[in-house]
């Protein structure tokens, strides 16, 4: 089984950036692609981006393309949300998750969510 730790949330001004990791921990993650996603209160969970197993395909919803990047370092087995030109609509708490397979955009199509990590971010 696999455990998902968020990290590097908190509180930022619009403009400024972030760099979120999730650190996988008790399996590789390297044999998986993986998805970030966000729930902001009284939201239901959105998706945000998808990287494939060798980091060669990448996918974001549409209001992030151009500002957020996603990748990852198998040998550190962690994946990274680079967030730049943060707007206050960015604000909610950030998790990575494991795909099982079908369409990435889907929550119900990944599993080992992690506990999230939140990002605020003021006018």
């Amino acid at each position: 089984q696999v455990q998902l730790v968020e990290s590097g949330g908190g509180l930022v001004q619009a403009g400024d950036s972030l760099r979120l990791s999730c650190a996988a921990s008790g399996r590789t993650i390297s044999s998986y692609a993986m998805g970030w996603f966000r729930q902001a209160p009284g939201k239901e969970r959105e998706f945000v981006a998808y990287i494939n197993r060798s980091g060669s395909i990448t996918s974001y919803t549409d209001s992030v393309k151009g500002r957020f990047t996603i990748s990852r370092d198998n040998v550190k087995n962690t994946v990274y949300l680079q967030m730049n030109s943060l707007k206050p609509e960015d604000t909610a708490n950030y998790y990575c998750a494991r795909t099982l397979g079908g369409s990435w955009s889907l929550p119900e199509n990944y599993s080992y969510w992690g506990q999230g990590t939140q990002v605020t971010v003021s006018s």
